[in-house]
């Protein structure tokens, strides 16, 4: 415990009370750990200064302790508050530039005899369980805190993207000027049914939108006479207009027929006759 005497000798005419002597310890610990004493307060005042003792005015206030440290290459900053709660004092840590907090609970009368607090050599109890406890609970924890924060700032590596990975959000350009393939697939191909209800932009055939004229098989020619006894006149039907036949679809007029005679309507049969006066 190189320094701890000297560290007491100089701060004994201001300890009064055994939560002033176990703060004093810990102190210690922390000047050990490479940490200086930087003043009071929760925030920087104009008289900080970096030092192994302990600032001016470090116990005015018995029941909170705020003592502020940094490291002597400016890495890290602390900020200690010792807290009492009844007998027992709870020191919490906070490592001001990663946020990192540690807590620790000492009994203080397991620690100080406050009967001998002018007497170094008689004033702490179980000294080497009190140094175990305040380097597992208090510096052990800083220090990996640390270590950990350092890692998950460091810039991490990534493989650059390659041609073969594809990326589903990814929408492709639009070429309004380049060619197209027609909308009208082929009908046979196996993963054209269904197409167009399954991607409605994707031009491709195949839904529930039908189109008897452009269904990709040859279709038969429609007769409009088919079902009359003669043909119709030319320009009755006109050229691709929707047109119902009288009859079953054929290539030649088709109507009753016995045998191979047809039924042919005899003009001279039609008369009018005149309304009686």
């Amino acid at each position: 415990m190189v320094g701890l005497e000297l560290l007491y000798a100089s701060a004994a005419p201001g300890i009064t009370c055994r939560q002033d002597a176990l703060v004093c310890f810990v102190h210690w610990e922390l000047i050990s750990e490479g940490y200086q004493g930087l003043g009071t307060g929760d925030q920087p005042g104009p008289d900080d200064k970096k030092s192994e003792l302990l600032p001016s005015g470090w116990n005015a206030n018995k029941d909170l302790y705020v003592l502020r440290y940094e490291t002597t290459d400016k890495s890290k900053e602390l900020l200690l508050k010792a807290i009492m709660v009844d007998d027992s004092m709870i020191i919490n840590a906070l490592e001001c530039k990663s946020q990192q907090v540690v807590d620790l609970t000492l009994n203080v009368e397991d620690y100080v005899d406050g009967e001998h607090l002018g007497n170094f050599h008689r004033v702490y109890k179980n000294s080497k369980e009190l140094q175990t406890r305040i380097a597992s609970g208090l510096i052990s924890p800083l220090r990996n805190s640390l270590s950990k924060s350092d890692s998950s700032t460091s810039p991490r590596e990534f493989q650059p993207a390659t041609s073969r990975e594809y990326d589903p959000l990814r929408i492709p350009p639009h070429h309004p000027h380049t060619s197209r393939q027609p909308p009208w697939r082929d009908p046979l191909g196996p993963f054209a049914v269904g197409g167009e209800d399954l991607d409605p932009f994707r031009g491709q055939r195949g839904g529930m939108i039908l189109d008897p004229l452009r269904t990709g098989f040859p279709r038969a020619l429609i007769d409009p006479s088919s079902g009359l006894p003669n043909r119709l006149p030319p320009g009755a039907v006109p050229p691709g207009a929707r047109f119902d036949p009288f009859g079953p679809i054929g290539t030649s007029p088709s109507g009753p027929r016995a045998g191979n005679q047809k039924m042919v309507l005899d003009t001279n049969d039609f008369h009018i006759e005149e309304p009686e006066k």
